[in-house]
């Protein structure tokens, strides 16, 4: 019988603190029941990963969020990479990968440098700053919109558009509402934004949009793409970021490695992924009658991946709570993995490398200076504020 756990994974006691739940959930069985929401889950990290590889058992088709797609009209568009299954989206993501390509990567590394290097000496200038607003937030939306060819202007819609995005992927409780209060100006800046006209001639906008030149989509696929590339393409990073600063200034001895090494700059990004998990959960839909260990769920059913949970699951990583960025930690399901692995992922560790090997290269000391402020949200996890002090090497 599937244990049934009284967890509500989208309360603000839980996202405070998810991990005796977690564990709760690892330690009941393979897969619990939680009946405040209907759903299934699993929080083990050979369940999660496994669910992740098996699309065609378990579906992203009927949506990554708690709604079913088959049973209620989604509110927003589906996106075409996260929300669609072969064969559409193998032609989609076939594409991405062409945008996103490591020559492209390699195309950004020099400019993406500078300007990590730029942000860190403004930083340690000032000596003490807000690690989320001053940093986590701020490189990205200095570099990544430069590079799908966006304008200047009102760069900082990102952030809501992305908070609203993720968090309509849980039920429509209070984080939900309070995230659509303000969508319209900001969904028209969005779709506006995806555009051809609104693009620059060479960035990824630009490139996604030849391809509908090409035949292999259409105009409004090549918009919709741009749309997914910009949600990809940020609050991975800005979270991911935030928590490799937490990581570093929680755990001296992690960053006195990394100075010694500033090779380590990607290790350590990865590791901080996989402690703190900046994407916790997403949802997949049985397409048929399942068995998770010895028990059977119908066709149909919602089932609840805790990512985080699997990353912290002691059945597979030593010392799972421990930020160790000597760790083998390949393998960890922060950036998803299968076919519907996190397409912004190549930016995301590109960016975290670049800003850690930074950090190394000129910081000698990060101390957290004031309590630090979750954002809560039912997908993320995040902070609004993280006050640190940085002294110069």
């Amino acid at each position: 019988m599937i244990p049934a756990l009284d967890i509500d994974p989208f309360c603000t006691a839980f996202f405070d603190d998810p991990y005796p739940a977690h564990a709760a959930m690892r330690d009941a069985g393979p897969v619990v029941y939680l009946p405040r929401y209907d759903i299934h889950a699993v929080a083990r990290y050979d369940d999660v990963r496994g669910m992740l590889m098996d699309w065609g058992s378990y579906t992203s088709a009927r949506g990554v969020g708690i709604s079913d797609f088959a049973k209620e009209k989604p509110w927003r568009l589906p996106s075409l990479l996260l929300e669609a299954d072969p064969p559409l989206h193998d032609r989609t993501r076939k594409l991405m990968d062409k945008v996103l390509s490591p020559a492209a990567m390699r195309g950004l590394r020099e400019p993406f440098t500078t300007a990590a290097e730029a942000l860190i000496e403004a930083l340690l200038a000032r000596g003490s700053f807000d690690a989320v607003s001053d940093l986590a937030e701020a490189y990205p939306l200095t570099v990544f919109p430069d590079a799908v060819g966006m304008p200047p202007e009102n760069r900082r819609f990102l952030l809501p558009y992305g908070n609203m995005v993720f968090n309509s992927f849980g039920p429509q409780n209070a984080f939900f509402q309070a995230a659509v209060a303000d969508a319209e100006p900001v969904l028209a800046w969005v779709q506006a934004q995806s555009r051809r006209q609104a693009l620059s001639p060479n960035g990824f906008g630009a490139a996604i949009h030849a391809a509908a030149d090409d035949g292999d989509i259409s105009t409004g696929e090549a918009e919709v793409l741009v749309r997914s590339l910009l949600t990809a393409g940020v609050d991975t990073t800005v979270n991911g970021l935030c928590a490799a600063v937490y990581c570093l200034a929680r755990f001296p001895s992690a960053f006195d490695q990394l100075r010694a090494d500033p090779s380590l700059a990607r290790a350590a990004f990865e590791e901080a992924v996989r402690l703190e998990s900046p994407v916790q959960t997403f949802f997949r839909t049985a397409t048929r009658a399942v068995t998770i260990g010895e028990e059977t769920i119908a066709e149909g059913s919602k089932v609840l991946m805790f990512l985080g949970a699997a990353n912290r699951d002691p059945r597979r990583w030593d010392r799972a709570d421990d930020y160790d960025i000597t760790r083998r930690n390949a393998g960890h399901v922060g950036f998803g993995t299968g076919i519907h692995g996190c397409v912004g992922a190549v930016l995301a560790r590109l960016e975290g490398e670049l800003v850690l090997g930074a950090l190394a290269r000129r910081v000698a000391t990060i101390e957290i200076v004031g309590e630090p402020q979750r954002r809560y949200n039912n997908t993320l996890r995040g902070m609004a504020s993280l006050p640190v002090r940085m002294t110069a090497a």
